[in-house]
């Protein structure tokens, strides 16, 4: 009964997002393509429930821009003024209600990382995926980039363990304020580490099912 109205609760929200949102996300692609050009959509695979991946869409924040041996620049001399506003905003991550109207991600869950973090996970951290992958979630709220990888995925686990109906409303309101407070508006993302694994001797890999 409870995933059923967790689907309810996406389906409704994010259909409602996409129309009330529209001539907004609209907007924000015909100036994602008059200043980055095409394309205006980004995808990238990621992980999501039970480690199957899926192509999650966000709107492009950076140029394809490469060094002089062909390799990709570092983010920060890739993103653009209009790309950092949209990553600060989180308005870069509106795409993804098309990931939930696919049954892809959820409004609210862990967030999908990149794949070649599975084998990095130690097997509690890999309960993570074991409920979809959201656009928001409980460690987003708590800290989101300021936190560490530990607590953060410590509190993807929280959630796993803790997941309800109300406890997605309550997210879902936090996250709303936090966005009306432009309590984020100073992040943009880029400076996060990369996830290298926590020791465990236990930690073993963990294996992606495919599309």
């Amino acid at each position: 009964m409870q995933s059923k109205a967790k689907r309810a609760i996406d389906l409704i929200g994010a259909s409602a997002g996409l129309v009330v949102l529209g001539i907004p996300m609209a907007c924000i692609a015909v100036l994602v393509r008059l200043t980055l050009g095409s394309p205006v959509i980004y995808r990238q695979p990621r992980p999501g429930l039970h480690g199957r991946t899926f192509d999650i869409y966000k709107f492009r924040t950076m140029v394809d821009a490469t060094d002089a041996n062909g390799e990709p620049l570092p983010n920060r001399l890739r993103i653009t003024p209009v790309g950092r506003f949209l990553r600060r905003t989180s308005l870069d991550e509106l795409p993804e209600l098309v990931n939930v109207l696919r049954g892809e991600m959820s409004l609210v869950g862990p967030r999908p990382l990149r794949t070649f973090y599975l084998d990095r996970y130690t097997p509690e951290q890999a309960r993570r995926h074991d409920v979809m992958p959201g656009i928001t979630g409980w460690a987003q709220i708590n800290g989101r980039n300021t936190l560490t990888w530990d607590e953060r995925l410590a509190l993807d686990i929280w959630y796993v363990d803790h997941a309800s109906v109300w406890l997605d409303l309550k997210i879902l309101m936090q996250t709303f304020f936090a966005l009306v407070r432009g309590a984020d508006d100073t992040d943009d993302g880029l400076d996060v580490p990369e996830f290298l694994g926590t020791a465990d001797p236990s930690r073993a890999p963990f294996t992606e099912v495919k599309r």
